[in-house]
């Protein structure tokens, strides 16, 4: 009997890269603002993508903590433009989680189906993100929150799943895991011996070879589906 629920954080519950690309635009704006050098005006938001990703992989086993990733990532988008200050790549860095953290908007049918689950399932959520659930309107939902960051195993490990397990204090076989991503949240939660939801808002084909044990195309089909369960 399944009795926990543990959801994906960015693109099951709100649109990170939405959010992640607006903030950024608006940190690019502020860099503008202190620094209107020409070799700055060059720099675009994709650019800013590529730097913080090439960061990530670079600190890969040396850096979970993906607050100090993105502080490093501003301190080489500068670099490149001849500015060295670290007091300005601080700055920047406390700006754009404000903004990418007040800049989540929830999907429509996140609300209704957490407060429909909530009543008859434990829910938590499970995330190699960092959006902090009272940042995003959901305190009130969630009786675990297990951040990758916080444990240096992430989604697909099996390891971050039996945190979860020990949190909830259930079961692999009492543990449905809910995410969009086939490779994170589907394989890790069947590496970990749970059940799995894919969630596919897009309708994407799956070309994976990694077969979910259901999929849903919207966050509210998951009502019947755990009442069959």
């Amino acid at each position: 009997m399944i009795t926990t629920l543990s959801f994906d954080g960015d693109g099951t519950l709100w649109d990170f890269d939405r959010a992640m690309r607006r903030a950024l635009g608006l940190t690019l704006a502020e860099l503008r603002r202190w620094e209107p050098d020409a070799r700055v005006s060059q720099l675009d938001v994709d650019a800013m993508v590529a730097i913080r990703n090439a960061t990530a992989t670079e600190l890969q086993g040396k850096e979970t903590n993906l607050e100090r990733i993105r502080l490093h990532a501003f301190r080489r988008t500068l670099a490149p433009c001849g500015i060295v200050d670290e007091a300005l790549a601080c700055h920047l860095n406390a700006f754009y989680l404000q903004h990418r953290f007040s800049g989540i908007e929830l999907y429509p049918d996140v609300i209704l189906t957490l407060d429909r689950l909530k009543t008859r399932f434990i829910i938590g959520l499970l995330s190699n993100g960092n959006s902090y659930p009272d940042r995003c309107g959901l305190a009130d939902f969630f009786r675990f929150v297990v951040f990758s960051q916080d444990y240096g195993i992430a989604k697909p490990d099996p390891g971050i799943f039996e945190i979860v397990m020990a949190q909830a204090a259930c079961s692999a076989g009492e543990l449905l895991h809910i995410g969009d991503s086939l490779e994170c949240d589907v394989a890790g939660a069947h590496n970990a011996g749970a059940r799995s939801v894919w969630l596919n808002r897009g309708r994407v084909p799956n070309a994976t070879g990694i077969t979910p044990n259901d999929e849903i195309t919207s966050l509210s089909e998951l009502i019947p589906l755990c009442e069959r369960l």
